[in-house]
C-alpha cells in the first residue's frame, strides 16, 4: 500500500514537472528506504533488487521483439567500434581518477569498468517513453548499451583475477567454459527460432490461449537461465530470445502481453534503486560524492562526444548520446557486489561505488534535458540552406550555449576524420512493420479476411505502408507467407493497441465479421486514440448506428450497399444515364440512407 500510493503520487509530480516517472520512482525509493527517517518497506535491499532485475530481463525481451537480426548486422559499426571504444576509453580515464583514491592499480581499473558501464534499463526506458528508440541517437545509444552488456562477461572473470585465486576457477577448464557459451547460445537462438515459435503456433491452432503467455515467460526465462549459467547476464539471454522471435506473426501479440508484467517489474527496480542509496553515508563526505559525480559524467560525456563524432553519428544526435549516457549502470551493483564477496573492495569502496552509481542514474533524466537543450541549437554542417528560417522561442541563453558548443565542435571536427555512418531512421518506428520494408504503417487493418485483404491489396497498389491483425493463425500464415504485413492479434485487445501504438494511426479500418466484436473494437480504438479516423464495416444499418456511437468515424452496411449497388445496376439496364443514377446513390448515402430507413430490415 505503502509503496503504491508514494510512487503514484511521485510520478504525478515529476511528470506533472516534465521530469519523467523515473526520475520520480527514484525518488520514491529514497523516500521509503532504509537509509531515511520514517517508514521503510524493507533493509534488505539487495534482495529486493535481485528480484527485480526480472523487470530488466522483460525489458530487453521486449527491445528484443522489435530489433530483427538484419537491423543488428546494420548496426555492426556502431555497436562493436563505438560500443568498444567507449567502454576501453571511458574505463581507463575513469580509473585513472580513481587511482588517486585507491591504493592498487587493478582495483582502480576494476572500478573505471565498471563504471563507465551506462544504465540500460533506465535508458531504454526512457527512450521507450519520449518515443525516441528509433531515433539517430536512440539507435547509438542502445547500441552501446548493448556492447556494454556483452562486456559484463569479462569483467566478471577479471575478480578471480584481481582476488588472485586464478584466471578462472580451476576445476573449470578454458576450453569447456567457451564451450558451454557456445552450446547455451545456439540452444536460445534454436528454440526461439524453431521451437517456441511452433509451440505458439499449436497452441493458437488448439484454441490453447490461456497458456500462451505461460510459454512465453517460460521461453524468457529459460533463455535468461542459460545464458546465466553460462556465466553470462540474463538480460543477454532475454535479448537473444526476443529477436529469435521477432519475426514471427505472433511478436505483436507477444508484446501486448508481456508489456504490462515488465512495466511493473521496471517501475518496482527503479524504486528499489533509489532505497539503495544511502543519504547518511552522502551527508558524511558530501564534496567528495560531488566531485566524484561531476568527474564520472564529465568524463563519460567528453569521451562519448568525441567518439560520437569519430563514427559521423552527428552533431545534435553525438550531444544527446553522451547526456544520455553520461550516468553509470545497474550492473555495478553485480559487479561491485561481487568484488566485495571476494574481498578485492573494501566496504568504504563498495558504500561510494553504489552511491555513486544510484545518484548518477538519478541525476540522469535531468542531464538528457540539458542534453536536448544543447542539442536544439546545434545546426548538422552537412545541412546548407539559402534561406534563414524563422527561428521563435528561442532564449538568449540557448543561443549563447549552442553557438560556443557548436564552435567547440567546428573544431573537434577539424582533428577527426568524420566518416558517413549507415542511415539511421530519425523517426520513430510507429508500428511493426513487415521485415522488408522500414516505412512506418499509415494503415491499421483489424480482421484481413476476404474484405480486409481487398482493402490491403488496394493499399499495397497506391504504395501505402500498412499492418494487419487478424485472428485466425491459419490466415495470418497463409498471408505472411506470400509477403503481406499481418500479424496474429485480437484488434479488440487493449494490450495490442497499446503495443502497436494505435496513436500514432492515420487511419484504422476495421473489417471483423463479428458486428459485437467490431463495435467493441472501436469503443476501444477510439478511446486509445481520439483523433484517429476508424472506418468500419457494418452487417446493417442497425449495427451501422451502433458503430457510429461506438466512435467510428464512418461505417458502411454491407448489406445496403449491395442493394444498392444492385438497384443502380437495374435502372442502367432501363436506360436511366450513369450521372443521374450516381446522383441517386449520392443522396440516399448524404441522407444517411434515409430511403432505406423507411422499410423494416
Amino acid at each position: 500500500m505503502l509503496l503504491l500510493v508514494v510512487s503514484a503520487m511521485a510520478v504525478i509530480v515529476f511528470r506533472r514537472f516534465g521530469l519523467g516517472s523515473i526520475l520520480g520512482l527514484l525518488v520514491t525509493g529514497i523516500l521509503i528506504g532504509p537509509h531515511t527517517p520514517g517508514p521503510a518497506i524493507t533493509g534488505d535491499v539487495d534482495s529486493l533488487l535481485h528480484f527485480t532485475e526480472l523487470g530488466v530481463v522483460l525489458l530487453l525481451f521486449v527491445i528484443g521483439l522489435e530489433m530483427h537480426p538484419r537491423r543488428l548486422w546494420e548496426m555492426r559499426r556502431t555497436l562493436f567500434g563505438l560500443g568498444s571504444l567507449q567502454i576501453l576509453l571511458s574505463g581507463l580515464v575513469i580509473g585513472l581518477y580513481f587511482r588517486l583514491f585507491l591504493d592498487q592499480w587493478s582495483i582502480a581499473l576494476l572500478v573505471g569498468m565498471s563504471l563507465a558501464l551506462s544504465s540500460t534499463a533506465l535508458v531504454i526506458q526512457m527512450l521507450h517513453e519520449r518515443g525516441e528508440m528509433a531515433t539517430r541517437h536512440g539507435q547509438t545509444a542502445f547500441s552501446v548499451l548493448l556492447m556494454q552488456d556483452l562486456a559484463v562477461v569479462p569483467l566478471l572473470a577479471m575478480l578471480p583475477v584481481i582476488a588472485d585465486a586464478g584466471p578462472f576457477p580451476v576445476q573449470i577448464p578454458l576450453w569447456q567454459q567457451i564451450a558451454t557459451v557456445l552450446i547455451m547460445l545456439g540452444l536460445v537462438i534454436v528454440s526461439g527460432r524453431w521451437v517456441v515459435s511452433w509451440i505458439l503456433d499449436w497452441l493458437i491452432r488448439h484454441q490453447h490461449r490461456d497458456v500462451f503467455l505461460l510459454v512465453v515467460l517460460a521461453a524468457v526465462f529459460v533463455a535468461a537461465s542459460a545464458m546465466e549459467y553460462a556465466g553470462m547476464s540474463l538480460a543477454l539471454g532475454a535479448f537473444l530470445m526476443g529477436m529469435m522471435l521477432s519475426g514471427s506473426r505472433y511478436s505483436v501479440q507477444i508484446e501486448a502481453l508481456v508489456e504490462p508484467y515488465k512495466t511493473l517489474l521496471m517501475s518496482l527496480f527503479f524504486v528499489a534503486v533509489g532505497m539503495s542509496i544511502d543519504v547518511g553515508a552522502l551527508m558524511a563526505r558530501p564534496w567528495l560524492f560531488i566531485v566524484h559525480i561531476v568527474m564520472l559524467v564529465g568524463i563519460k560525456v567528453i569521451v562519448l562526444l568525441l567518439l560520437a563524432l569519430l563514427f559521423g553519428v552527428g552533431r545534435a544526435a553525438a550531444v544527446r548520446t553522451a547526456f544520455l549516457l553520461s550516468q553509470a549502470g545497474e550492473f555495478g551493483f553485480v559487479i561491485f557486489g561481487a568484488a566485495q564477496a571476494l574481498n578485492v573492495i573494501n566496504d568504504q569502496t563498495f558504500i561510494i561505488a553504489i552511491a555513486v552509481i544510484s545518484l548518477t542514474m538519478l541525476l540522469t533524466p535531468v542531464l538528457a534535458r540539458f542534453g536536448d537543450f544543447l542539442a536544439c541549437y546545434l545546426p548538422e554542417p552537412q545541412v546548407v540552406s539559402t534561406t534563414k528560417p524563422a527561428i521563435s522561442g528561442v532564449s538568449p541563453l540557448g543561443i549563447m550555449l549552442g553557438m560556443r558548443l557548436s564552435r567547440l565542435l567546428d573544431v573537434v571536427e577539424s582533428y577527426l576524420p568524420l566518416r558517413a555512418s549507415p542511415p539511421i531512421h530519425d523517426a520513430p518506428l510507429c508500428y511493426p512493420v513487415d521485415d522488408h520494408d522500414a516505412t512506418p504503417a499509415r494503415v491499421v487493418i483489424g480482421g484481413y479476411g476476404r474484405v480486409g485483404h481487398t482493402i490491403g491489396a488496394v493499399l499495397s497498389s497506391h504504395n501505402i505502408p500498412y499492418i494487419a491483425f487478424e485472428s485466425d493463425p491459419e490466415l495470418v500464415a497463409k498471408w505472411r507467407a506470400e509477403g503481406f504485413p499481418v500479424y496474429y492479434g485480437d484488434i479488440g485487445d487493449p494490450h495490442l493497441l497499446a503495443a502497436a501504438q494505435i496513436e500514432r494511426a492515420e487511419l484504422v479500418v476495421l473489417t471483423i465479421d463479428n458486428q459485437q466484436a467490431a463495435i467493441h473494437a472501436t469503443e476501444l480504438v477510439r478511446s486509445y486514440a481520439p483523433d484517429v479516423t476508424i472506418v468500419a464495416r457494418a452487417r446493417d444499418l442497425i449495427t451501422c448506428d451502433a458503430l457510429f456511437r461506438a466512435g467510428a468515424s464512418k461505417a458502411f452496411p454491407e448489406a445496403v450497399e449491395a442493394s444498392l449497388r444492385l438497384a443502380a445496376e437495374t435502372l442502367q439496364g432501363l436506360g436511366i444515364c450513369t450521372a443521374e443514377v450516381d446522383e441517386l446513390l449520392h443522396s440516399v448515402r448524404r441522407t444517411d440512407y434515409a430511403l432505406m430507413r423507411e422499410f423494416p430490415e
